[in-house]
């Protein structure tokens, strides 16, 4: 891992953006908590580091509020990492058929988010191996956010992350479904009752797959960026709880 900036937030957020290898990515500690700080891993969807700043940031001081450092990478085929082809394809097959109105098929949601979940999950775990060896991060590890599938499955192989929160979403492919049922961790789900994107079934069935035996759903009435205030504030205690 190589810092290649730093920078003090008003808050007294230090903000170090690196690199691990060819992958980008920011770590945010508090400026107050002692050392070592717990981690949260920041999810989130694969549009560019960049153009998720804002809502990154955002993330990344209310967890300093609480004592926790968060960290982030860049998702394969996103921000300036080199394009990937069938990626794109499946891209395009998806904005196809949700133009013209039609189901999106279980072959377009498996060529969009499989290879995504085999690229990325061994791309976190290097992440979180460099990470946890610096002076001022140590366990235990959470994870927040992002792509569910990605999450299910780094929940499923990676025992250093004790507690995830996800947000529900109906791009789910059939084989998250199976390896949910091998998720153990505690869980903290919030869903969107009226997010036009997804499907809310699908979000109920994956939510009861899960083998947890602590999981909670959060559900609230508003669309995908409808997300109210207190939500975070709920997550924050549910980390609370499991990573200090």
């Amino acid at each position: 891992m190589q810092f290649t900036s730093e920078q003090r937030l008003d808050d007294g957020v230090l903000e170090r953006e690196f690199t691990l290898g060819e992958i980008p990515g920011t770590l945010w500690t508090p400026g107050s908590a002692p050392a070592p700080a717990p981690l949260i891993l920041l999810g989130h969807p694969p549009l560019g580091l960049r153009k998720l700043y804002p809502r990154l940031v955002a993330r990344a001081r209310h967890a300093a509020a609480e004592g926790f450092a968060t960290a982030t990478i860049e998702l394969p085929g996103s921000g300036d990492r080199p394009r990937w082809p069938a990626a794109e394809q499946a891209r395009a097959d998806l904005r196809r058929a949700m133009q013209a109105g039609e189901p999106v098929s279980d072959e377009i949601i498996d060529a969009l988010i499989l290879p995504l979940v085999e690229k990325s999950v061994p791309e976190w775990q290097a992440a979180l191996d460099a990470l946890l060896a610096l002076p001022d991060i140590g366990g235990p590890v959470g994870y927040s956010g992002g792509v569910i599938s990605i999450g299910v499955r780094l929940a499923v192989v990676e025992p250093r992350i004790k507690a995830a929160g996800f947000f529900a979403g109906s791009l789910v492919p059939r084989a998250t479904f199976e390896e949910a049922r091998q998720v153990t961790i505690p869980l903290h789900v919030l869903l969107q009752w009226d997010d036009e994107g997804n499907d809310r079934q699908a979000a109920l069935d994956l939510f009861d797959a899960f083998g947890s035996k602590e999981k909670s759903l959060h559900a609230n009435m508003g669309g995908h960026t409808g997300v109210p205030q207190f939500a975070a504030q709920d997550a924050a205690g549910f980390f609370a709880r499991h990573l200090r």
